[in-house]
């Protein structure tokens, strides 16, 4: 099998190749099936809405090329919702030789029920019924030839994560694609004859041998709870965030910060040494904000590790299937600001970057809740990146102050979002969310997908955050830095408090959000403007990625809205701290 892929971008199609759809529930392993059989690294996660958008992977076999396009999943063809509108879009458009549906063993009859809605479309289609090793443990025994001459269609029983019966799935689906076994004819159910089907042969093929629950299973009801469930998220969000910083502040002073100081950047400044004289261009390069001083110490030494922390963190909390538990005890509180709990996926994934989260918000079934979630995270949410530059800011300072950034962001999302709700036209919809087994994660899968998300930061950070510094660089040796500083002086010296050299930060924050906050660093700050600078940061203009973003997905108008208020606070709220806190210290 080759591998020749692009994500959310056209493949070339030849005149002879294979077109098939994998198309399932969310939750079924779907993603894991494309990621095996097209060699393609995909991002797994078991939740709700992981894939929204469509992806595409070439895959050789037998001699014959095809393309396996991976269509979001969904739990029904109804098109209520833009990842079944774009699934739906695929039957009927794409013209596709084959589809491959991926069933769950351990919740058949639901899956059954989405089955006959693709057999609709009288596409030939073959069936992975995935999860079998899970069904057994739980005590689910299926008859899968019994299944296949029910439905007509071919069945395959697979474990993807294995690899266990993707090579038999692969080649049946080569076979129905090439017309050399019969193709069922086309079914068309009304809803209620549908789950009358379904339920009928439930009972043909499927026997359940009641046993008491294994320790995971009893854990996983259990943090469905109000008592024990909210003090266990207490302990795995705590535990989570001591990863993250204690952890991330260990590994930058045992070996990234050194690695930097004492190795990287001394090469660096006598390999320019030898081609450069002291001197502008030479400071540019080399000098204190130098593309290869700031620009390897910041996003290796500073940001690095607490990123790599965090999707260590927010991967095992996806893979073991923990997510949905959280969504259902934070669903009530959610309602308060208009969303439903399930939007604490994309709002947990802007912890780690807002692009991702605000492509996450497809899955949401209404626009006002698209919007909401959107705005709350271009607003308030730091992203990894920044979060490690406050640690590195704040950390070391005062933990009690880097708590109460996070406390000040955490009322700034309760606020915004009550608003928000109250202003915004339209309603949210009552949560529906698959509760999937809470599972141990595979290691080989979730190593991959810390890989593949640590790579792609420092692919997509490292190119923009090095082009900021050499900005800065630039800006500070040619004397730029005081003709602006003189210009902004009574917004950054007069109303924030800030000195004027602060400026800079306010200028790459533009690029990318943490250049708000590393820049602060290197001055000699009081904790008052420590904290002033942080919130400033924090609120401050979504970086050039995820404006880019908020446009694609809801348009200029809307885009300019949210960048125009996020400024506009940032500004109102750090100067507003800045006099407050300056009045008080004077009564007292």
């Amino acid at each position: 099998m080759g591998c020749h892929t692009s994500k959310e971008a056209d493949i070339h199609i030849e005149k002879d190749d294979l077109k098939i759809l994998l198309m399932g529930n969310p939750n079924v392993g779907k993603s894991v099936v494309f990621s095996k059989l097209t060699g393609m690294d995909v991002m797994s996660a078991n939740y709700t809405g992981t894939t929204v958008s469509y992806t595409k992977g070439g895959i050789r076999y037998k001699d014959k090329k095809g393309v396996l396009i991976d269509v979001p999943g969904t739990y029904s063809l109804e098109a209520t919702s833009v990842a079944e509108e774009v699934a739906v879009d695929f039957l009927k458009e794409e013209s596709a030789d084959v589809v491959i549906c991926v069933l769950d063993a351990t919740n058949l009859e639901r899956n059954l029920n989405f089955a006959f809605q693709i057999k609709e479309y009288n596409i030939p289609v073959v069936f992975a019924l995935n999860l079998i090793d899970v069904a057994r443990r739980q005590g689910v025994d299926i008859d899968v030839q019994k299944l296949e001459r029910e439905l007509g269609n071919p069945v395959i029983s697979t474990v993807a994560i294995r690899n266990i019966g993707l090579g038999d799935l692969l080649e049946k689906a080569w076979e129905v694609a090439g017309n050399e076994i019969d193709v069922a004819e086309k079914v068309d159910l009304t809803e209620d004859e549908r789950w009358q089907e379904v339920g009928r042969i439930i009972k043909e093929v499927q026997t359940v041998d009641h046993r008491h629950p294994t320790f995971l299973e009893k854990l996983g009801d259990q943090c469905l709870k109000p008592f024990p469930g909210l003090p266990i998220a207490f302990v795995v969000l705590m535990t989570a965030l001591g990863v993250v910083v204690g952890g991330g502040k260990g590994l930058r002073a045992a070996i990234f910060l050194p690695l930097v100081h004492n190795w990287i950047v001394p090469f660096f400044r006598m390999l320019v040494s030898n081609f450069v004289t002291e001197g502008v261009i030479y400071n540019v390069l080399v000098g204190e904000y130098g593309v290869f001083v700031k620009g390897i110490e910041w996003p290796f030494a500073l940001i690095l590790p607490y990123v790599f922390l965090f999707y260590i963190v927010l991967s095992f909390l996806e893979d073991s299937g923990y997510l949905p538990r959280l969504a259902v005890l934070v669903d009530a509180s959610f309602r308060r600001i208009g969303i439903q709990g399930g939007n604490i996926v994309p709002i947990i994934m802007g912890y780690g970057c807002a692009v991702p989260a605000i492509l996450g918000t497809r899955a949401a079934t209404t626009k006002k809740e698209r919007i909401i979630v959107a705005s709350l995270v271009s607003l308030a949410v730091p992203c990894a990146a920044q979060t490690g530059a406050f640690i590195a800011l704040l950390g070391d300072h005062s933990l009690l102050l880097l708590g109460l950034v996070y406390l000040i962001s955490f009322i700034a999302i309760v606020i915004a979002g009550i608003l928000m709700d109250k202003f915004i036209p339209g309603q949210s919809d009552p949560m529906l969310l698959e509760i999937p087994n809470l599972l141990m994660p595979d290691g080989s899968s979730l190593f991959k997908k810390i890989w593949l998300r640590t790579k792609e930061f420092m692919l997509e950070a490292e190119v923009p955050m090095m082009m900021g510094v050499g900005f800065a660089a630039l800006v500070a040796e040619t004397g730029m830095l005081n003709s602006i500083s003189g210009y902004v002086a009574p917004l950054t010296t007069g109303w924030l408090g800030l000195p004027p050299e602060a400026t800079l930060g306010l200028m790459l924050g533009v690029i990318r959000r943490e250049l708000a906050v590393l820049p602060l660093l290197d001055l000699n700050l009081s904790t008052l403007q420590l904290l002033v600078g942080s919130v400033v940061a924090l609120f401050y203009i979504p970086c050039l990625s995820v404006a880019g973003v908020l446009i694609k997905e809801f348009g200029l108008k809307l885009s300019l809205a949210i960048g125009v208020s996020t400024i506009v606070l940032a500004f109102f709220i750090g100067g507003l701290i800045n006099h407050t806190v300056t009045y008080i210290s004077l009564l007292f």
